[in-house]
């Protein structure tokens, strides 16, 4: 519940150039409001960017580790979530755009940059198998 705070009693000037007396003033709430009917879409739209933030930070400090392997796992992740925040695009309205689209596409380029940066995985190339001189040779072959 989120509540709206105002000053309210009497409004007496104090002999201090017009400030009030602060012995005669409360502070009561005046507007209460249900923050989840509020801010529950745009909010889920800021946790998914959080989590893509978080895994990429892991993936630039596992890429800057050597950890080739869990930098590309995080990276994933955070594809991931700005995957779904791509499919819910068309389901924002305009303030919710104009709050994540701006925050989504630096995120967007620190993944390509990160992912960019990593060495590209090689597959083995397809040969012919070559006998091992120093391999014993079974002398009963299988059936």
């Amino acid at each position: 519940m989120l509540y709206q705070l105002s000053y309210v009693g009497e409004t007496a000037l104090g002999a201090e150039g017009g400030r009030v007396d602060p012995k005669r003033v409360k502070m009561v709430a005046t507007v209460a409001s249900d923050a989840e009917s509020r801010f529950r879409p745009v909010d889920a739209y800021l946790k998914l960017l959080a989590d893509a933030g978080l895994e990429l930070t892991r993936a630039e400090e596992a890429a800057g580790d050597g950890e080739i392997g869990q930098a590309e796992d995080a990276l994933d992740r955070a594809a991931d979530a700005l995957a779904r925040l791509r499919a819910e695009w068309p389901a924002m309205n305009a303030p919710e755009r104009s709050i994540v689209g701006p925050a989504a596409a630096p995120l967007r380029e620190r993944l390509d940059r990160t992912r960019a940066r990593l060495p590209r995985r090689v597959a083995l190339s397809e040969g012919a198998p070559e006998r091992d001189p120093d391999e014993e040779i079974d002398p009963v072959p299988a059936p």
